[in-house]
């Protein structure tokens, strides 16, 4: 196991209806030394991109983005949920659908922090059904800018949002990979990213591709 898979199994807590509660160290207290770790993890997979901006979406990836943006010396941009006073000029809004919240957004990032010359890299804590990426990358694809790749805490792989955004090209490294989880025992089951192909699926010993029976 990774640094992030070992302290999920040692602080994460399994919710009934596949909820994988981290809110101890990721995405409500937050342990910079982890996130530090992350960052640094980010940067090495992303080594060889010409990344000179991050986009994440308010709230829970903001942290993770700025810490991860040290490691890059960038700025973060952060998708806001809701039009407020202090936003003025031309946006760009994409509607996100909350897996957490159960609810619509409408995200929004000035049209003034995001431009053709930028090379984004997108960051978030949770990826489960795709949808809040989904909407990232029509912001940046609408400013004419280019995304570089996506990285995330934490990959619900048993969701179809992982392997739908491979699917579309993206670069998409997921620092731990849920396949599994059982609310009665506390378990959690973890991919093993040694043995994926490129379309995040996974390649057997004798080089066939097998897809988790879990994946919709």
């Amino acid at each position: 196991m990774n640094f992030l898979e070992e302290r999920i199994v040692k602080d994460g807590i399994v919710k009934e209806g596949n909820v994988l509660k981290v809110d101890s160290f990721l995405n409500h207290q937050m342990d910079i030394d982890l996130l530090d770790q992350m960052g640094a993890e980010f940067k090495r997979r992303f080594a060889d991109k010409p990344i000179n901006k991050i986009l994440t979406i308010e709230a829970s990836g903001i942290g993770i983005a700025c810490v991860a943006a040290q490691h890059f010396h960038v700025p973060v941009v952060f998708a806001k949920k809701s039009q407020s006073i202090n936003l003025d000029g031309e946006m760009y809004v994409a509607e996100v659908e909350s897996f957490t919240h159960k609810c619509i957004n409408h995200v929004i990032v000035s049209q003034k922090f995001l431009s053709p010359e930028d090379h984004v890299l997108i960051i978030d804590d949770f990826l489960a059904n795709g949808c809040a990426l989904q909407g990232l990358i029509q912001i940046v694809q609408s400013a004419g800018a280019t995304v570089e790749g996506i990285g995330i805490a934490v990959e619900k792989g048993f969701q179809s949002g992982g392997r739908m955004i491979r699917n579309l090209g993206f670069q998409l490294e997921s620092l731990a990979i849920v396949d599994g989880m059982d609310a009665e025992t506390g378990e959690v089951q973890f991919r093993d990213q040694s043995k994926m192909g490129s379309s995040g699926s996974v390649v057997t010993e004798e080089g066939e591709i097998c897809r988790s029976a879990t994946l919709d």
